[in-house]
């Protein structure tokens, strides 16, 4: 069983987050993450040499979060350790992020440069209210949502979205031959194509809004038993492209 769980790396859901992989029990955590995200994650530490159009993203990013009073990516680093405490093994699933944005920087025509620049410096002075809108008419109709952003700015949908897509479907589909029971952790607008690629495998889907809106089974922080899962005679394990 492969469950589909659709986050976003502004909201306070990190406890959402952690109860529904201890419920579900999977053998398998895979993360929307690569090894360098994952230690810049626990560091906090800003990377100088990162290419602009990253720089501007993790700004963006920051503001939006800080609106929510969390860290970006609390609840990526929720999901691993709640691996750990089932002793699931975890994979880091996307592709090098230094490398992904690098390629789309020097793709971008000089209008989709400008019209992206206008957007990061907007979105510093953007109100929380406002990102529940925007939210919310996402939710309504995410695949015109995206087909719109898409429009707007085709390499970004390309490369950070439609590409990335194929390739996590990939690594998930792999890692789908070797553990039974699967949770995925993915930005939600991620879910779309994901789904779609492993339609054949009939993964469960949880979108934001409902991890959102989910009532917690145990009040945060509270001790977890962990259940003895098909990996927890040989204890919890990082696995790697290539593994």
């Amino acid at each position: 069983m492969i469950t589909l769980l659709g986050v976003g790396h502004v909201f306070d859901i990190k406890h959402n987050v952690e109860d529904l992989i201890i419920t579900r029990q999977p053998n398998l955590v895979c993360v929307e993450l690569d090894k360098a995200r994952y230690q810049a994650l626990v560091s906090r530490t800003p990377n100088e040499n990162a290419p602009l159009i990253y720089a501007l993203l993790a700004k963006f990013q920051e503001n939006i979060a800080g609106k929510y009073e969390v860290k970006v990516g609390e609840e990526m680093l929720a999901a691993v350790e709640s691996a750990k405490k089932i002793g699931a093994s975890l994979a880091f699933i996307d592709v090098e992020a230094s490398q992904a944005f690098a390629n789309i920087w020097r793709k971008m025509s000089l209008k989709e440069r400008m019209k992206l620049l206008i957007g990061a410096i907007g979105g510093l002075f953007v109100r929380k209210k406002r990102i529940e809108k925007e939210l919310k008419n996402f939710e309504k109709n995410s695949e015109e949502y995206m087909k719109a952003f898409g429009q707007s700015f085709p390499t970004i949908k390309r490369e950070l979205v439609d590409n990335r897509d194929k390739y996590m479907a990939g690594r998930i589909r792999e890692y789908a031959k070797r553990f039974t029971r699967i949770v995925v952790v993915i930005g939600d607008g991620h879910i779309i194509g994901i789904k779609k690629a492993l339609a054949d495998l009939n993964p469960e889907v949880i979108r934001l809004k409902d991890l959102r809106a989910m009532k917690l089974s145990k009040k945060p922080g509270a001790a977890i038993e962990p259940k003895k899962t098909e990996t927890s005679e040989v204890g919890f394990s990082y696995l790697y492209k290539g593994d």
